[in-house]
């Protein structure tokens, strides 16, 4: 599958792959796997999705949050392959953290928006384990965070 074409024919268009602001490196590819590091919720204007779902989002807005830190994963795994998105065999993990109110529960239902959208990109590649995890607060008061591991070819 040409997962660029299938970017192109759904009208997504990846945002700028972030530099790391720490100590650590965005990427990082060991025998066939590609690590991404934690892509934080940011909007497409550029600004910090914040807040915690459960309080001033809804889990809706946290499903969409979610989707913005998956096309970042997106973008960084492009970067990792030199711009050629066919280098990727499969989707093999996501992490998702959600910065929620304690009696919050729907944490899956948010962290399928980065999930709906790598298996909309990848199709069947796309399909991966996952965790969702709540969180009580994330860097820069970000609402979601989710980190990747993509098997390459």
């Amino acid at each position: 599958m040409n997962f660029q074409k299938k970017i192109d024919e759904l009208k997504i268009k990846l945002p700028e792959a972030k530099p790391p602001v720490g100590s650590y490196v965005a990427t990082k590819i060991t025998g066939n796997l590609l690590f991404i590091s934690g892509q934080i919720s940011i909007a497409d204007s550029g600004d910090l999705i914040k807040g915690k779902v459960g309080k001033e989002l809804t889990t809706q807005d946290g499903y969409e949050a979610a989707k913005r830190c998956g096309l970042s994963i997106v973008a960084q795994a492009k970067v990792a392959c030199d711009g050629d998105l066919s280098k990727i065999k499969s989707c093999v993990k996501l992490t998702g953290f959600v910065n929620s109110t304690e009696d919050f529960i729907e944490q899956p239902k948010v962290i399928n928006g980065a999930s709906d959208l790598i298996a909309a990109i990848f199709g069947d590649a796309g399909m991966h384990t996952r965790a969702a995890v709540s969180t009580n607060s994330l860097p820069l008061g970000v609402s979601v965070e989710v980190d990747a591991i993509f098997e390459l070819n």
